[in-house]
């Protein structure tokens, strides 16, 4: 028991040191070739302008550099590195059991959290050089929208072919299998959570709620025994807390597709490999909610002749809108997660 816990927080710790000690060099990177939004400024999902969030953020998005995210995904992936080194270079028993590199908990999270991460990176990439023929910069929707359906589809088959998984956990029920119908609900899932990456909007919103969400899913794992999975979970709380350090208001940086891209698709890979899925809109409720106000903005304007149910969307800016402070908004968001992320445990561990 020691050693595990040891297995899972001192990962944790080590990305976050690793992370801050990152900062100082990106940072002098991202602002000496002003890695920012050459102009503030957005486009709807459905086209048209957002006159009320440029108005909110004008003084925002100019000025401040976009790819903070690299710090959590190079934080994880350094974490990695060492630990994994350090049971090469000495082996034994201690080593070998912190080591948490494994085919069938951490293999397939690794790889969609850096895959997803470097195509957010050439998007940010795109978007602050001006290099991007598209209104609102970067990769356009579709383009993203087909990378985040193949790496679902590259995930979906890993679970179904390689890891033998087939099954969905039905709180209260026990797990249904579905056969090979898994593939195309994982997929499904993974689009969805790609649609919630719009809550990358405030100051520290971000790193919070996904700092939150993930250190419940370690908690889930832990109680599940799959113990390299819960320390990847750690470890990616870790990073982001170290990026969440410097995003705090005023934000040194934003993180950017690069980081909320990777972590959103790496979400969708630990709720299946939990056999959790049913609970995530519980656990991950603030994506959920940003998600659907998106939607319900887009379907209310088509369907009511212009007429908008929110000031504006996704619904953290609405509550800008209102006068809400900035940090009341992070704040109470984070409130919310950690009550909802707290809901969800409860649900899928008592559900068995």
């Amino acid at each position: 028991m020691i050693v595990n816990i040891i297995k899972i927080f001192a990962p944790a710790i080590l990305s976050f040191f690793v992370g801050v000690l990152l900062t100082p060099p990106l940072s002098y990177y991202l602002y000496k070739y002003q890695m920012w939004k050459k102009k503030a400024g957005k486009i709807a999902p459905d086209g048209r302008a957002t006159p009320i969030f440029n108005e909110l953020h004008k003084d925002k998005e100019v000025g401040i550099p976009r790819m903070g995210g690299v710090i959590i995904w190079s934080s994880v992936l350094l974490t990695i590195f060492i630990i994994w080194l350090t049971a090469v270079l000495f082996p034994g028993d201690i080593t070998r059991k912190i080591n948490f590199l494994s085919r069938n908990q951490t293999w397939l999270p690794l790889f969609t959290l850096i895959a997803a991460s470097v195509v957010g990176l050439i998007d940010d990439w795109w978007e602050v050089s001006g290099r991007s023929r598209y209104i609102s910069g970067g990769l356009s929707f579709n383009k993203r929208l087909a990378v985040v359906t193949i790496i679902g589809l590259i995930g979906a088959a890993w679970f179904y072919y390689k890891l033998e998984l087939s099954t969905i956990f039905v709180p209260g029920l026990g797990d249904l299998d579905i056969g090979w119908f898994i593939i195309p609900v994982f997929v499904a899932v993974m689009i969805a959570l790609f649609s919630s990456s719009v809550i990358d909007g405030i100051d520290g919103l971000a790193g919070g709620v996904m700092a939150i969400i993930f250190a419940a899913y370690s908690g889930i794992a832990f109680f599940q025994n799959q113990i390299d999975l819960a320390a990847f979970c750690a470890v990616i709380t870790g990073g982001t807390l170290a990026f969440l350090w410097f995003n705090i208001p005023p934000a040194r940086f934003y993180m950017s597709e690069t980081g909320i891209l990777g972590l959103t698709t790496t979400l969708t890979v630990v709720a299946f490999l939990t056999n959790s899925v049913l609970a995530l809109p519980i656990i991950a409720f603030p994506l959920l909610a940003t998600s659907l106000s998106v939607s319900i903005q887009l379907l209310s304007k088509k369907l009511r002749h212009g007429r908008k149910i929110f000031l504006v969307a996704p619904v953290h800016h609405h509550f800008e809108a209102l006068g809400w402070p900035a940090h009341k908004v992070v704040m109470r968001y984070w409130v919310i997660s950690i009550i909802s992320a707290v809901i969800g445990m409860i649900v899928v561990l008592i559900g068995r």
